[in-house]
Protein backbone atom coordinates (compact mmCIF):
# COMPACT_ATOMS: atom_id res chain seq x y z
CA UNK A 1 0.00 0.00 0.00
CA UNK A 2 1.17 3.58 -0.39
CA UNK A 3 0.91 5.76 2.65
CA UNK A 4 1.29 8.81 0.67
CA UNK A 5 -2.48 9.50 -0.06
CA UNK A 6 -3.36 8.75 3.39
CA UNK A 7 -0.93 10.93 5.14
CA UNK A 8 -2.32 13.76 3.11
CA UNK A 9 -5.52 13.25 4.22
CA UNK A 10 -4.96 13.22 7.82
CA UNK A 11 -2.66 15.99 7.26
CA UNK A 12 -6.00 18.18 5.65
CA UNK A 13 -8.32 17.60 8.53
CA UNK A 14 -7.89 18.06 12.51
CA UNK A 15 -9.79 14.31 12.43
CA UNK A 16 -10.48 12.53 9.50
CA UNK A 17 -12.42 10.29 11.82
CA UNK A 18 -14.39 10.59 15.12
CA UNK A 19 -12.97 11.11 17.98
CA UNK A 20 -15.09 8.78 20.35
CA UNK A 21 -14.88 4.59 19.17
CA UNK A 22 -16.40 2.90 16.68
CA UNK A 23 -20.15 2.00 18.23
CA UNK A 24 -19.50 -1.64 17.29
CA UNK A 25 -16.62 -1.65 18.45
CA UNK A 26 -17.43 -0.26 21.73
CA UNK A 27 -20.70 -2.21 21.99
CA UNK A 28 -19.16 -5.78 21.08
CA UNK A 29 -16.01 -5.51 23.64
CA UNK A 30 -17.58 -4.08 26.59
CA UNK A 31 -17.91 -7.41 28.48
CA UNK A 32 -13.74 -8.16 27.87
CA UNK A 33 -11.75 -8.65 30.82
CA UNK A 34 -8.45 -5.91 30.39
CA UNK A 35 -5.54 -7.73 28.09
CA UNK A 36 -3.38 -6.97 25.35
CA UNK A 37 -5.35 -5.49 22.66
CA UNK A 38 -4.25 -5.09 19.27
CA UNK A 39 -5.81 -2.09 17.01
CA UNK A 40 -5.05 -3.01 13.27
CA UNK A 41 -4.90 -0.30 10.20
CA UNK A 42 -5.45 2.17 13.69
CA UNK A 43 -6.06 5.62 11.85
CA UNK A 44 -6.08 7.98 14.45
CA UNK A 45 -6.86 5.85 17.04
CA UNK A 46 -10.05 6.34 18.65
CA UNK A 47 -10.49 2.60 19.23
CA UNK A 48 -7.18 2.14 20.86
CA UNK A 49 -7.26 4.99 22.84
CA UNK A 50 -10.79 3.82 24.00
CA UNK A 51 -9.58 0.56 24.48
CA UNK A 52 -6.73 1.76 26.66
CA UNK A 53 -9.36 3.93 28.73
CA UNK A 54 -10.66 0.46 29.64
CA UNK A 55 -7.85 -1.17 30.87
CA UNK A 56 -6.32 -2.74 27.92
CA UNK A 57 -2.42 -3.14 26.63
CA UNK A 58 -3.20 -1.62 23.54
CA UNK A 59 -1.09 -2.11 20.40
CA UNK A 60 -2.02 0.49 17.43
CA UNK A 61 -1.06 -0.57 14.16
CA UNK A 62 -1.23 1.93 11.42
CA UNK A 63 0.93 2.95 7.97
CA UNK A 64 0.15 6.42 7.67
CA UNK A 65 2.66 8.66 10.00
CA UNK A 66 1.09 11.20 10.30
CA UNK A 67 -2.04 9.28 11.61
CA UNK A 68 0.12 7.84 14.89
CA UNK A 69 1.65 11.44 15.31
CA UNK A 70 -2.10 12.58 15.66
CA UNK A 71 -2.84 9.46 17.24
CA UNK A 72 0.13 9.82 19.78
CA UNK A 73 -0.63 13.59 20.54
CA UNK A 74 -4.35 12.54 21.01
CA UNK A 75 -3.58 9.68 23.89
CA UNK A 76 -1.27 11.97 25.75
CA UNK A 77 -3.55 14.57 26.15
CA UNK A 78 -6.46 11.76 27.50
CA UNK A 79 -3.44 10.77 29.47
CA UNK A 80 -3.51 6.90 28.21
CA UNK A 81 -0.65 5.04 26.92
CA UNK A 82 -0.63 3.34 23.86
CA UNK A 83 2.30 1.38 21.72
CA UNK A 84 2.59 2.96 18.08
CA UNK A 85 3.60 0.90 15.46
CA UNK A 86 4.06 1.93 11.78
CA UNK A 87 3.69 -1.15 9.35
CA UNK A 88 1.77 -2.41 6.68
CA UNK A 89 -0.64 -4.58 7.28
CA UNK A 90 -0.28 -6.20 3.40
CA UNK A 91 3.40 -7.40 4.83
CA UNK A 92 1.69 -8.98 7.68
CA UNK A 93 4.06 -7.87 10.08
CA UNK A 94 5.42 -9.79 12.98
CA UNK A 95 3.03 -9.14 16.32
CA UNK A 96 2.54 -10.63 19.30
CA UNK A 97 -0.44 -12.42 19.91
CA UNK A 98 -3.17 -10.53 21.67
CA UNK A 99 -6.47 -11.33 23.54
CA UNK A 100 -8.58 -8.82 21.54
CA UNK A 101 -7.68 -8.50 17.61
CA UNK A 102 -9.97 -5.20 16.30
CA UNK A 103 -10.02 -4.14 12.36
CA UNK A 104 -12.04 -1.60 11.67
CA UNK A 105 -12.90 -0.32 8.45
CA UNK A 106 -9.84 -1.82 6.80
CA UNK A 107 -10.43 -0.80 2.59
CA UNK A 108 -8.55 -2.96 0.27
CA UNK A 109 -9.77 -4.92 -2.73
CA UNK A 110 -10.61 -8.99 -1.66
CA UNK A 111 -7.29 -10.16 -3.00
CA UNK A 112 -5.49 -8.00 -0.17
CA UNK A 113 -7.77 -8.24 2.41
CA UNK A 114 -8.62 -11.93 2.47
CA UNK A 115 -5.17 -12.74 3.52
CA UNK A 116 -5.07 -9.83 6.19
CA UNK A 117 -7.87 -11.22 7.52
CA UNK A 118 -6.52 -14.96 7.84
CA UNK A 119 -3.80 -13.41 9.54
CA UNK A 120 -5.91 -11.28 12.31
CA UNK A 121 -7.23 -14.26 12.95
CA UNK A 122 -4.07 -16.28 13.64
CA UNK A 123 -2.95 -13.52 16.15
CA UNK A 124 -6.12 -14.41 18.49
CA UNK A 125 -4.70 -16.25 21.25
CA UNK A 126 -6.07 -18.67 23.40
CA UNK A 127 -9.46 -17.25 25.06
CA UNK A 128 -9.47 -14.38 22.42
CA UNK A 129 -11.63 -12.55 20.56
CA UNK A 130 -11.74 -11.13 17.03
CA UNK A 131 -13.62 -8.29 15.58
CA UNK A 132 -14.13 -7.19 12.00
CA UNK A 133 -15.76 -4.57 11.06
CA UNK A 134 -16.76 -3.15 7.65
CA UNK A 135 -18.53 -1.29 5.32
CA UNK A 136 -20.89 -3.82 3.84
CA UNK A 137 -21.13 -4.34 -0.02
CA UNK A 138 -25.11 -3.37 0.55
CA UNK A 139 -24.25 0.12 1.76
CA UNK A 140 -24.11 1.38 -1.81
CA UNK A 141 -27.37 0.14 -2.12
CA UNK A 142 -29.29 1.38 0.83
CA UNK A 143 -26.74 3.32 2.82
CA UNK A 144 -24.82 6.46 2.98
CA UNK A 145 -21.00 6.74 3.47
CA UNK A 146 -18.24 4.45 3.09
CA UNK A 147 -16.04 3.80 -0.25
CA UNK A 148 -17.95 3.79 -3.59
CA UNK A 149 -16.13 1.05 -5.16
CA UNK A 150 -17.62 -3.02 -4.00
CA UNK A 151 -14.35 -3.87 -4.39
CA UNK A 152 -13.64 -2.29 -1.24
CA UNK A 153 -16.48 -3.81 0.62
CA UNK A 154 -16.66 -6.98 1.71
CA UNK A 155 -19.66 -9.55 2.55
CA UNK A 156 -19.77 -11.50 5.74
CA UNK A 157 -20.00 -14.39 4.07
CA UNK A 158 -16.72 -13.31 2.08
CA UNK A 159 -15.17 -12.62 5.84
CA UNK A 160 -16.59 -15.84 6.98
CA UNK A 161 -14.88 -17.66 4.35
CA UNK A 162 -11.57 -15.87 4.92
CA UNK A 163 -11.92 -16.95 8.46
CA UNK A 164 -12.76 -20.28 7.71
CA UNK A 165 -10.28 -23.12 9.00
CA UNK A 166 -8.37 -20.72 11.55
CA UNK A 167 -9.77 -22.59 14.45
CA UNK A 168 -12.03 -19.42 15.74
CA UNK A 169 -16.04 -20.19 16.99
CA UNK A 170 -18.11 -17.49 14.77
CA UNK A 171 -20.38 -15.71 17.49
CA UNK A 172 -21.94 -13.15 15.29
CA UNK A 173 -21.87 -12.64 11.66
CA UNK A 174 -24.47 -9.74 10.40
CA UNK A 175 -25.01 -6.49 8.23
CA UNK A 176 -25.33 -3.96 11.17
CA UNK A 177 -27.13 -0.55 10.54
CA UNK A 178 -24.76 2.58 12.06
CA UNK A 179 -26.53 5.85 12.10
CA UNK A 180 -24.81 8.67 10.48
CA UNK A 181 -25.48 12.49 10.82
CA UNK A 182 -25.46 13.82 7.41
CA UNK A 183 -26.37 17.36 6.06
CA UNK A 184 -30.14 16.52 5.10
CA UNK A 185 -30.43 14.66 8.77
CA UNK A 186 -29.50 11.30 10.23
CA UNK A 187 -29.35 8.60 7.75
CA UNK A 188 -27.86 4.48 8.10
CA UNK A 189 -24.89 3.13 6.71
CA UNK A 190 -24.54 -0.52 6.27
CA UNK A 191 -21.70 -2.65 7.88
CA UNK A 192 -20.23 -5.63 8.23
CA UNK A 193 -19.93 -7.22 11.70
CA UNK A 194 -17.59 -10.59 12.59
CA UNK A 195 -16.94 -11.45 16.19
CA UNK A 196 -15.14 -14.73 16.61
CA UNK A 197 -13.37 -16.34 19.85
CA UNK A 198 -10.70 -18.93 20.08
CA UNK A 199 -11.02 -21.34 22.49
CA UNK A 200 -8.42 -21.98 25.33
CA UNK A 201 -6.46 -24.79 23.77
CA UNK A 202 -7.35 -24.17 20.23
Amino acid sequence: MDARGWDERYEQRELVWSAEPNVFVAREVADLPPGRALDLAAGEGRNAIWLAEQGHDVEAVEFSAVAIDKGRAIAASRGVRVRWTLADLTTTPALAPADLVVLAYLQLPREQLAPIHRWAAGLVAPGGTLLVVAHARANLERGVGGPPDPALCPTVDEVLADLDGNGLLVHAAAEVDREVATDEGPRMAVDLLVRATRPFGG
